[in-house]
């Protein structure tokens, strides 16, 4: 097994991925190599700790064991009735299910010290129900294959060993007890909150002096009207759905990405009337510590920034301003003189009305920017050289056309100018078009650069625009909340159990953000989808041995892992349980199950 690098260049700039990669002797003696893991972009201290791991497995490998070996027929002499004969010959394998990812998202549900914490929270109903299992039943099957609660009681549990690793029955997965947990659990999520901080600050050291918020929608295909009280509504679409419905959810996470508070808005919320409620939450529940929060230029108006200066103690902010702001401030920012902050990184600082202005450019970000601006200029350019150059092209199909190009294009389409003619053919003197050079220069100039403004006076400005850049900590909170935790599309009517949903998701995602801290720390560069899905490869099967006197011995076994997941738990320190203990019973004395 070894390291293999791959370079890539993209937006201007080499990239350098990783992976782990094993030779394979086949027929005719040839060696093929099998790509083991995907590491992606690691750092050099990341890379030497790879090898040093790769190094030290290999050599285990190749350590010489002495086995003892003895006849079958030499067995030493014990009771008749201690004995069970079996007939290895009518041995069959049954129920073939799903049990590593089960099992590695039970390892993370107890790391989070949520089974303890939802046992006291949920005790077992009068009929023995065990609602706090239930719940984790939810949680796992969120972060693993999400879907509706049907999926998850017709299909998804008889497929996988969740009841072999919860100690529990297909009565786990009835679809009334589902919906029945989800009506109990929103109402804990305050003390949720106060909890995972708790466990953050002991499992990683997590910090929550600074606050990254931001909001997203996600929206229905179900049709208005709805109760006065129902929070899905019409309003601006992040998903650009405005024709359908939608709720908003506003989320609060650090900048080591550790979700700490959200909330489910009704859909037509503006976002800047979320932050004062936010702020008054926040403080009800951890108290007036110092916090700054970093949000972008959206959210805060002038008024509750001027809230948050004249509060007792101030509420320290970082925020994004608007390209207007930029312009009223272009004249004397020129003035100013670069200050080099670290390599690649330059600011100006403009003090202003008890604020601070920091206009931050990076190189990095800079060369980005203009690579990816370039990309979509020529791409567009392109687009409408082959337009005029369509033969009896109409002029509504030609706005038809041009729109498209306008929608690929994004915020390059202001950069040209374009005339088309109103009706009639389309030829070079009625449609053409050309750069809005003054636009272009204006846009150069401002590519990779952010005009940041804070109440903080006395902190490095290169610290402020690093916490900034930070914000897409929360981008990516989003993006996993929609894309590998499916939290939609959201099949329940009743508005209270959509927020349990968007709850169990959250809960997901807080299972998710630990598996990723714990990959960064030992296994850098695999993702956490990558790794369930390693670990989904390992099967509980039930081999069933019949007996010379009509039983049988049932042994529930899951496989032995590859040689590139046993790399993958010693990496990730973790070691799998002993194998379940084997069962014994009479077939014949079996009751026939109710109908």
């Amino acid at each position: 097994m070894f390291l293999r690098c791959s370079a890539r260049k993209k937006d201007g700039k080499e990239h350098r991925y990783w992976s782990l990669v094993e030779n394979r002797r086949v027929a005719g003696d040839r060696v093929v190599q099998r790509h083991v893991l995907y590491l992606g972009e690691i750092n050099d201290a990341q890379e030497r700790q790879w090898r040093r791991t790769v190094e030290v497995f290999s050599e285990g490998e190749n350590v010489p064991k002495t086995l003892s070996l003895f006849p079958e027929d030499c067995c030493a002499p014990v009771d008749q009735e201690e004995v069970v004969r079996l007939r290895l010959r009518d041995l069959t394998v049954r129920r073939p299910r799903q049990w590593g990812a089960c099992w590695l998202a039970c390892q993370l549900y107890e790391q989070l010290g949520m089974d303890r914490f939802w046992a006291a929270l949920l005790p077992p109903s009068r009929k023995g129900t065990p609602w706090a299992r239930v719940l984790q039943e939810l949680v796992i099957y969120r972060l693993l294959s999400p879907g509706s609660e049907w999926r998850l009681h017709r299909e998804w549990f008889v497929h996988s060993a969740l009841a072999d690793l919860l100690g529990a029955d297909f009565s786990l997965a009835e679809i009334h007890t589902l919906y029945r947990c989800l009506d109990q659990v929103v109402a804990h999520k305050k003390a949720l909150f106060s909890h995972l901080q708790r466990r953050w600050a002991d499992l990683f050291g997590a910090k929550f002096e600074v606050l990254l918020y931001d909001l997203t929608s996600t929206y229905f295909e179900s049709e208005p009207p709805f109760p006065e009280d129902d929070k899905r509504k019409f309003g601006y679409s992040r998903d650009k759905r405005s024709d359908c419905v939608q709720v908003v959810i506003a989320l609060i996470v650090t900048p080591d990405g550790f979700p700490l508070s959200y909330e489910v808005l009704s859909g037509n919320t503006s976002d800047k009337t979320t932050l004062r409620d936010f702020l008054k939450k926040i403080e009800e529940q951890y108290g007036k510590a110092e916090r700054i929060w970093v949000m972008d230029r959206g959210i805060p108006t002038e008024e509750v920034l001027a809230e948050m200066r004249a509060a007792d103690p101030p509420v320290s902010y970082l925020v994004g301003t608007p390209k207007g702001r930029l312009s009223a401030l272009e004249k004397q920012l020129l003035t100013l003189p670069w200050q080099s902050v670290r390599e690649g990184v330059e600011v100006k600082l403009l003090p202003q009305d008890g604020e601070l202005y920091v206009l931050a450019q990076s190189r990095d970000r800079v060369q980005k920017e203009r690579a990816m601006r370039r990309r979509k200029l020529r791409k567009l350019w392109g687009r409408l050289k082959q337009l005029r150059a369509m033969k009896g092209l109409s002029a509504k199909e030609l706005l038809i056309k041009i729109g498209q190009a306008k929608q690929e294009a994004g915020r390059v389409f202001s950069l040209v100018e374009i005339q088309t003619p109103e009706t009639g053919t389309v030829d070079e003197t009625t449609f053409w078009f050309r750069l809005r050079r003054k636009e272009l220069r204006r846009a150069f100039r401002r590519e990779g650069r952010y005009l940041l403004r804070s109440n903080i006076r006395n902190q490095d400005p290169v610290v402020l625009w690093h916490w900034y850049m930070q914000l897409t900590q929360v981008e990516e909170a989003f993006k996993n909340l929609k894309g590998d935790l499916g939290v939609r599309p959201i099949f329940h009517q009743k508005i209270h159990r959509i927020e349990a949903h968007i709850f169990i998701a959250f809960i997901a995602y807080c299972l998710h953000v630990t598996l990723r801290h714990r990959l960064r720390a030992l296994a850098p560069g695999l993702t956490p989808r990558s790794v369930l899905e390693k670990f989904a490869t390992l099967q509980m099967v039930d081999v069933h041995l019949p007996t010379t006197d009509g039983r049988e011995v049932i042994l529930p076994r899951y496989t032995l892992p590859d040689r590139d997941l046993r790399l993958l738990l010693h990496q990730l320190r973790l070691q799998l349980p002993s194998q379940p203990p084997p069962q014994i019973r009479n077939p014949q004395i079996a009751t026939t199950p109710a109908m």
